[in-house]
């Protein structure tokens, strides 16, 4: 009998999530296409001081790492790690346009069964709910069809808004590491959050539902 983690067969992975509704409008998830290059990289120039200081010191300028050209590479580097089983990555659409990204990575089976989540949102439609429908969609799917136990976020300590959507979701607090990771040129301290399946018995998404944030389509 073949394994259900071989190539090609990693379970949650590609799949469409949602849609489901927020102030911003409605919010689903699929898999990244080659075609999103352009729209990927109006937003990513746009949003340029919004997003670097969250985001990893890598080789190159900003207009480089994210010109229309660069977007072959990480795609097709996003879907190898998805066949291999290595992670779920998923573009957010907003109204059916390109909106953000959000990868669930580092996915390790066997007795840890975890992995990471990271996300980022154009920065017109921060604080429409847009973060935080996408995680919650994310993390669902992490603990239902994908198979894992646990997901865990870091965090700079300074990113307000990332920190309320974690929040929201009910993350707790594990713990801050120190010089964790080089961001914007230094190494930073994150603070470090997480859920397991114990914390979430209903889903995130029937929560936010509950409680008035988002509604189905």
């Amino acid at each position: 009998m073949a394994s259900p983690y071989a190539v090609g067969r990693h379970p949650g992975w590609p799949a469409r999530l949602g849609p489901l509704r927020v102030p911003a409008g409605v919010v689903e998830l699929r898999a990244p296409r080659l075609t999103d290059g352009r729209a990927w990289s109006r937003i990513r120039l746009r949003d340029h001081a919004y997003l670097e200081p969250w985001e990893p010191t890598v080789p190159g300028t900003w207009a480089e790492r994210n010109a229309p050209g660069a977007w072959f590479a990480q795609w097709s580097t996003l879907r190898a790690l998805g066949r291999r089983g290595m992670s779920l990555p998923f573009v957010i659409t907003v109204d059916g346009q390109f909106a953000g990204q959000v990868t669930v990575g580092n996915v390790i089976r066997g007795s840890l069964c975890s992995a990471w989540v990271g996300y980022w949102v154009a920065a017109d439609l921060v604080g429409g709910g847009v973060a935080t429908a996408a995680a919650a969609l994310v993390v669902d799917h992490c603990f239902t069809a994908a198979g894992l136990h646990r997901v865990e976020a870091t965090v700079r300590p300074e990113n307000a808004a990332s920190l309320r959507v974690l929040a929201k979701l009910g993350f707790r607090y594990e713990g801050l590491f120190r010089r964790y990771l080089d961001v914007a040129g230094g190494w930073r301290d994150h603070q470090c959050l997480a859920l397991t399946t114990e914390d979430t018995p209903y889903g995130l998404v029937p929560r936010l539902v509950e409680a008035g944030k988002a509604g189905s389509v």
